[in-house]
């Protein structure tokens, strides 16, 4: 097939100027000492099963929360799901399980977004879980059209040879345009502009433990940017020019490399060196991010509005199946100080068919220290031990 000889003329040029920008960029990259003290080397057990405590630093209790006191200590943020009608039982799942845990003490506002209209239905039966504030939102339409620069060809070709290697939904352009607009769109809608915080809750997951501190307060009063619970390595077949699109980036903007960044733990090919020869240099590892707890100007930074705009002229959210997990974490490895990124370890959580499980008497439903109860073969995915060799446990 004639895509199939561009594929491969397109890959052999690839792998010709990587080596080149590699050495460019890591010419250029600075290698700063963290100062952490809770690094692992070799992660012989999982750090669960130890006693789980909340986290170092100021922590903002309970108090004066009530959903009508104009006057609450509650901050600039919002509880965020992507979400459609058809989707109103997972939803509501998620939603008691996190107002049951968390949200009935803090009463933080939901917002939910769809690319279509709610129903009465949805509306009112999401009214019904929550005290708090609930606001109901659709995606600007130019937020979520196939952008003009991708030829629907190409896109229908390559979803053919994604399927072959096994990558899944690559042939729903639904599913291409959910990954870009998490990548890059979803802190522009109107609805968010004066929104610097968010926790990402999708359909269907379970908390497990009660949190009794304000976590967009430890957030905002700690100095962190992300945190994540659950952190996985990638389908590399899923995206074979991301790091290279990266390195073609950095290449042009070494300037943007933070001096306290994670390279180490995007780039690290001992762990799984298939996954990095398959993604060309990068590791796949990413955070989940169907759980996010985040500072959104991040993404509304130059530098990452600078990174996205390369990636999607480039076209993989459609060529390829890139996702905004690696998407968001090669951005938050490479430009963000990485002691700015925080390991929720104290807060239960579950999507399918992975689990952040503390050991703590607050939680309750979940198997201490337990990664997954799906096949055995799912423990490879964890990459968490690489987080907690090169950055640590904080």
């Amino acid at each position: 097939m004639a895509f199939n000889k561009a594929m491969r003329l397109a890959a052999t040029a690839t792998g010709l100027i990587l080596f080149f920008l590699t050495l460019k960029i890591f010419q250029s990259v600075p290698s700063v000492p963290s100062g952490k003290s809770d690094k692992l080397e070799e992660m012989t057990r999982d750090p669960n099963l130890d006693l789980t405590h909340e986290p170092d630093g100021p922590l903002m209790r309970a108090d004066d929360y009530a959903a009508d006191n104009p006057n609450s200590p509650r901050i600039n943020a919002t509880l965020l799901s992507l979400v459609r009608n058809s989707e109103i039982d997972g939803i509501l799942q998620s939603m008691r399980d996190l107002e049951k845990t968390w949200n009935h003490k803090f009463n933080y506002p939901w917002t939910f977004i769809n690319d279509e209209p709610f129903d009465e239905d949805f509306k009112r039966l999401t009214r019904a879980e929550s005290k708090a504030e609930i606001r109901y939102e659709i995606i600007p339409r130019e937020h979520w059209e196939v952008p003009s620069w991708i030829d629907d060809g190409i896109f229908q070709e390559s979803s053919k040879i994604l399927e072959e290697h096994g990558v899944q939904y690559s042939n729903k352009v639904s599913y291409h345009q959910m990954c870009r607009w998490n990548s890059g769109l979803f802190y522009k809608h109107p609805a968010l502009a004066n929104i610097k915080y968010y926790w990402r809750v999708e359909p269907k997951v379970h908390f497990f433990c009660d949190v009794d501190y304000d976590v967009f307060r430890y957030m905002q009063d700690n100095n962190k940017t992300y945190g994540f619970t659950i952190n996985l390595y990638d389908s590399p077949e899923s995206i074979p020019t991301l790091w290279p699109e990266t390195l073609r980036f950095l290449a042009d903007h070494p300037e943007y490399i933070h001096e306290n960044n994670a390279m180490d733990w995007l780039t690290d090919t001992k762990r799984r060196p298939d996954h990095s020869l398959k993604a060309h240099g990068y590791s796949t590892c990413h955070f989940w991010s169907n759980f996010e707890i985040a500072d959104m100007d991040f993404w509304r930074s130059q530098v990452y509005e600078d990174y996205f705009n390369h990636l999607d002229r480039a076209g993989g959210f459609y060529y390829e199946r890139w996702g905004d997990a690696p998407v968001h974490s090669i951005a938050l490895g490479l430009f963000e100080d990485k002691s700015k990124i925080h390991w929720f370890r104290d807060i239960g959580y579950q999507h399918i068919p992975y689990f952040n499980c503390p050991n703590s008497p607050k939680c309750r439903g979940c198997v201490t220290g337990r990664f997954t109860d799906g096949e055995a073969f799912l423990y490879k995915e964890d990459c968490r031990p690489n987080w907690f060799k090169y950055v640590g446990m904080g």
